[in-house]
């Protein structure tokens, strides 16, 4: 197969597949700053897309990390205490490996968020999110890299150094670079991209009154033996100290985790899953009756699972059984078993749940829902580790490790009189609340990525992700079902939106769920605005009926309307126009500036 350029002479253009994907391969596999041009993706615009304001839920997120909004002099403070406490070196060692390990996450935050971005795109968009982020203005002036030879160099400028106003405010001008987390950033996010690591240092700062503040990088071999860096960045990391403060509990890598056949998932990163994750450790080794209690959703069969799987007893069966399923006349039956003849229909002798957990676990699912009278019998069983059949004269030992879970309140159900206080004390040895998913938004991110894989996966299904209204929704959204109804929700999603598109907001809502009235989006100016989440209405696309053909308005009025119509209801956002009118960005870009649109 040959490629050919139209227009072009074929002897002097045709070129085999073998030797395009070759220079493809290098082209890749280099670039520099020059080759871009200013408005390249990703954009600010593009970037501000991946803030998120829920205001009132107490989160900030960019993308899929949390964020903090903290005052500069707060920071600055915090500086100066550290300096104070540990010294100048210490410090430095500590923010600079801060600064590295923030700009690692953001250089994975713009693989997951632009993944098909190649690795110029992907450099250059390391000082539009550091710029973002509020620490200092960076302006590029110029990069370069070759990934076979290994070797990068860059220089930027900094302008406005939050660090430096903040060091010289309590120190005064310093004699060498003190802009320590900041130079750490570019060092972490172009290692990270680069695939071998790069140090950037600063060669003049503001900090020491310089008029701005000026770095350069390049691969870390270029700087001779003379790179303490190294040892700052982890590159060849000593310092146990400082390493064992950098590790990340439970999910540093946020990756979509590993799941059970049906798709469910117990992973997560917010304080409140990772407090039960903590408690099921804590009683896997032993052999104590547990009591999960949560609301409908949350996952208590999956915990009680995990719980088996990480006890002494997961090479035994793991049995579950839904209290709530079962008719009141066959309770004893199913539970202990019976025997051939005890009743009609007893043709053959059978084991109830509680045999068949032998050696293992046996998780009663909805517990509060068994008569008074079945309680008693369970209670019995518990007590004496001994059963009988239904119809049976023998009596049969228990080994079995019981779990139970209630999504009411047992001991409201006490109080009350429908549930047995010594049955509740038999069972509350060790009691593990699930929080519900409106408490663990941090996990919602992780959760949406991990359901989205599995369903395209299952449906054979290609989408490119989440809309910003859709990502919203999702944020804001209470969960009444918790992460049953998230599951539910996505996987609608996935089956209602276009092949290789986006969820959006109508993917994924029927209607019936309670959304939030609008979500908070950062504008072009730079101020928040809010911006609808209902589905229904006028679709993005659709021109003010006043200007039509059949009012009288020419092609080009109604074509300038309707871009007009999409910017505004982006919020004055070109990439969230473009795909409203499906189209790419540039298309958009070059009719806004044929019909002498401002941006």
């Amino acid at each position: 197969m040959k490629l050919e350029s139209a227009g072009m002479p074929d002897e002097e253009f045709l070129i085999s597949l073998a030797e395009a994907s070759r220079r493809s391969a290098q082209i890749l596999s280099r670039g520099a700053s020059s080759e871009l041009h200013t408005s390249a993706p990703p954009t600010f615009d593009d970037l501000a897309e991946s803030l998120h304001f829920a205001l009132g839920d107490g989160r900030i997120w960019l993308n899929d990390q949390r964020m903090v909004l903290m005052q500069s002099q707060v920071l600055g403070r915090l500086r100066a205490e550290i300096i104070d406490a540990f010294g100048m070196e210490t410090a430095k060692a500590i923010f600079m490996r801060v600064g590295y390990m923030q700009g690692a996450r953001d250089a994975a935050l713009i693989q997951k968020r632009f993944p098909h971005e190649d690795l110029t795109h992907a450099l250059a968009a390391g000082p539009r999110v550091h710029t973002l982020e509020g620490f200092v203005k960076v302006t590029t002036r110029h990069f370069e890299f070759d990934r076979d030879k290994g070797t990068y160099f860059g220089e930027f400028y900094w302008d406005d150094s939050s660090e430096a106003a903040e060091h010289v405010s309590s120190y005064g001008l310093a004699n060498e670079p003190v802009c320590w987390l900041q130079i750490g950033y570019p060092s972490g996010y172009t290692t990270k991209l680069f695939g071998s690591p790069v140090i950037f240092r600063e060669i003049e700062c503001a900090g020491m009154g310089a008029p701005r503040c000026v770095i350069i990088g390049q691969h870390a071999d270029a700087w001779g033996d003379d790179a303490p860096e190294r040892q700052y960045f982890g590159l060849e990391w000593k310092s146990r100290p400082l390493h064992a403060a950098a590790k990340i509990p439970i999910a540093e890598q946020e990756t979509p985790a590993e799941v059970d056949a049906k798709g469910d998932v117990a992973v997560g990163v917010s304080a409140a899953f990772v407090r039960t994750r903590r408690q099921l450790e804590r009683v896997a080794a032993t052999d104590a009756t547990v009591l999960f209690v949560g609301e409908s959703g949350v996952g208590k069969e999956l915990f009680s699972s995990q719980l088996h799987a990480m006890s002494r007893r997961n090479a035994s069966p793991f049995v579950a059984i839904n209290c709530a399923a079962i008719p009141e006349q066959l309770v004893e039956s199913e539970l202990f078993g019976v025997e051939k003849g005890a009743f009609t229909g007893a043709i053959a002798s059978r084991a109830g749940y509680f045999e068949r957990a032998s050696g293992g676990t046996l998780f009663l699912d909805e517990i509060a829902s068994l008569t008074y009278s079945a309680q008693g019998k369970v209670l019995r069983a518990l007590q004496e580790r001994k059963i009988e059949r239904v119809g049976g004269t023998k009596t049969i030992s228990l080994d079995v490790r019981v779990v139970a879970a209630s999504n009411v309140d047992l001991t409201a159900e006490v109080a009350a009189g429908r549930f047995r206080q010594d049955l509740y004390f038999r069972l509350c040895v060790f009691p593990i609340v699930i929080p519900p998913l409106r408490e663990r938004r941090d996990d919602i991110p992780l959760l949406m990525a991990h359901f989205l894989n599995l369903y395209s996966a299952r449906h054979g299904r290609r989408l490119t992700g989440f809309s910003r209204r859709a990502t919203d929704a999702l944020f804001k959204y209470s969960y009444p079902g918790n992460i049953r109804e998230l599951q539910n929700l996505i996987e609608r999603g996935v089956v209602y939106a276009d092949e290789g598109g986006v969820i959006d907001v109508g993917h994924l809502f029927s209607g019936s769920e309670l959304l939030p009235p609008f979500s908070i989006q950062l504008t072009s100016e730079g101020r928040l605005g809010r911006m609808p989440l209902h589905t229904d209405g006028v679709p993005p696309t659709e021109a003010p009926p006043a200007l039509s053909p059949d009012h009288g308005a020419s092609f080009a009025d109604v074509e300038r309307a309707t871009y007009e119509t999409a910017l505004a209801r982006a919020g004055g956002n070109v990439s969230a126009a473009a795909r409203a009118l499906r189209i790419s960005r540039a298309q958009l870009d070059y009719r806004l500036r044929r019909l002498g649109l401002q941006r």
